[in-house]
Parts: structure tokens; sequence; C-alpha cells
């Protein structure tokens, strides 16, 4: 008996995690999750990573910004890392080139990555588009992803200085991300959604990011030595870019799956049961009627 009820139980989780799996598909299908992934990917590489690039050389600090940033998210190490980070130019060459139009055409292009992650959120949670005049809201937005990515990179934080400290470095890394994915998705919704049901789409965006993580040190990081040899850096690009897909598909997938996650809704009181409510209501009559044919003198002093 006790087995059988064990091999019904695994068959009811296994129609359930079915049923949530294709769930998943058929919302990812709708919201096309695979060509928004890839514009993902494409915005970020082009708009994004030379604004990064330009402001970590100008900031006075170690660290190369967004190449330890791919390099770490990547799992890369030794010549493969090497060879990541000689795709970006170095600080000298940067500061020489940058000219204060050019930062600012880089800003205004960067905004455009935001726009779209806000598009994809509105179309998640099935919003119609913000008002005109909530442009601020990407920008600040944007600002604090770039704050993000800094901040996990920048060599002189304590949870950075040595090899034993991975622990810290990985909660507080866990817990920025899920308070930053948290904050845009209200943000960039106008605060249409509640903040308790953006929670679980922060959680999972973060947990995504931990298998990608994963994912990528078993598949992208052997490709990138073997693709150098074979193409150059224009090989390095493409698993760079390929990774990039993947941070897409968190992004939205992890917001998806915490839309489809049912509310927590609290418990209402039982109403009272058929019997007991017929009782009642007999109750009730015949008090109605015993105050009907009671003697006209009753309750008299």
């Amino acid at each position: 008996m006790a087995g059988e009820r064990n091999v019904t139980r695994v068959e009811k989780l296994g129609r359930k995690v079915g049923e949530a799996a294709r769930s998943v598909w058929r919302a990812g299908r709708e919201i096309e999750l695979l060509h928004r992934a890839m514009a993902f990917a494409t915005l970020f590489f082009v708009t994004l990573v030379p604004l990064l690039i330009v402001i970590t050389a100008a900031l006075p600090a170690r660290g190369s910004g967004v190449t330890d940033w791919i390099i770490e998210g990547i799992g890369v190490s030794g010549s493969s890392a090497h060879a990541v980070d000689r795709l970006f130019a170095s600080r000298h060459a940067v500061l020489s080139a940058t000219t204060v139009l050019g930062l600012v055409g880089l800003a205004v292009f960067g905004i455009s990555l935001m726009a779209a992650v806000q598009n994809a959120y509105q179309r998640i949670w099935q919003l119609p588009p913000g008002r005109w005049h909530t442009l601020w809201r990407q920008v600040v937005g944007l600002a604090g992803l770039i704050a993000l990515i800094l901040l996990s990179t920048w060599h002189g934080l304590p949870w950075l200085g040595s090899a034993a400290s991975t622990t810290p470095r990985i909660v507080v890394g866990a817990c920025g991300g899920v308070l930053y994915f948290w904050w845009l998705q209200h943000l960039l919704l106008d605060s249409r959604v509640t903040w308790l049901r953006l929670l679980p789409g922060a959680v999972a965006t973060v947990a995504a990011f931990a298998g990608l993580r994963i994912f990528s040190e078993l598949v992208f990081a052997p490709l990138i030595v073997s693709n150098a040899v074979s193409y150059g850096a224009v090989g390095i690009i493409l698993v760079v870019q390929s990774w990039l897909v993947g941070v897409g598909f968190t992004v939205y997938g992890g917001a998806l799956i915490g839309r489809l996650i049912p509310p927590v809704r609290p418990r209402r009181p039982r109403p009272p049961s058929a019997a007991g409510h017929q009782a009642g209501t007999r109750a009730r009559r015949r008090a109605r009627r015993g105050s009907r044919n009671a003697p006209p003198w009753r309750g008299r002093s």
C-alpha cells in the first residue's frame, strides 16, 4: 500500500511539473521569448557594453567592469579569460578616443535597452504601454543596472579581496540580484503590480542566472579557446553574444515564471454548514411566531 501511494504521488508530481512546463512554453511563445532574448543580447552588446567600458575607464578603481562581469558570468579563467579581455581596449585608449558628444550618444542609445526590457515586462504581465512621460523610469533602471554590474566587479569591495570569501560573495550577489530585479519590475511596470506578486519573478531570475552560470562554465568556457584558435576575435564575440542571449532568457524567463505562479490568497472563514443554517432558520421562525402569539399584557409592569 505504501509503495502504491508513493507511486501515485510521483505520478501526480510528474503531471504537475509537465503542466507547468507546458504553461511556460505556451506563455514563452506568446511573448516571443526567443526573439526578445536575441534582441536583448544585441542591444546589450551594441549599446550598454560601450557605455560600461567608458564609465569603467573613467572611474579611479581597479577592475575592468563589464569585462570582468562577462568573464565571471561565463566562468572562464586563464587563457580563456585573457582572450575575452583582449576584445576590449585599454583605459588610456578608451579615454583618449571618447568625446562628450559620444558619451551622450551612448547614454541615449543605452536607454533603448531598458525600453525593450520595459516592453517585455508589460507584455509578460499583459499590461498596456506606460505613458510617454515615464521615460525617467527607463533612465533610473539603466543607472541601477550599471551600478549593479560595476559594484559586482569592483575589486575594492571586501568580498572580492580573496578566494576564501566565495560564500559571502555569492550570498551578497544573490541578495543584490533579487532586490534589483524586484525593484526593476516594480519601476518599469509603473507600480501597476504589487510588490508581493513581483517577488517570485525576481527570485526565479536570480535562480536562472545561477543555472546559466553552471551551463556556461560547462559549455561556453571550452568554446572560447577553440573559437579563438579557429576564428580569432570573431569566434570569441560569437560565444559572448550567445551567452548574452542566455542572459536575456533569464531576465525575461524569470519574470514570466513569476507571473505564472498563482498568488497566495488569505484563507476565508468557512461558511456555516447547511444543517446548522437550517436549524438557525427554524429557531428564528419559532421566535417570531412566539412573539406574535404572546398576550398583549406580557411584558407590562
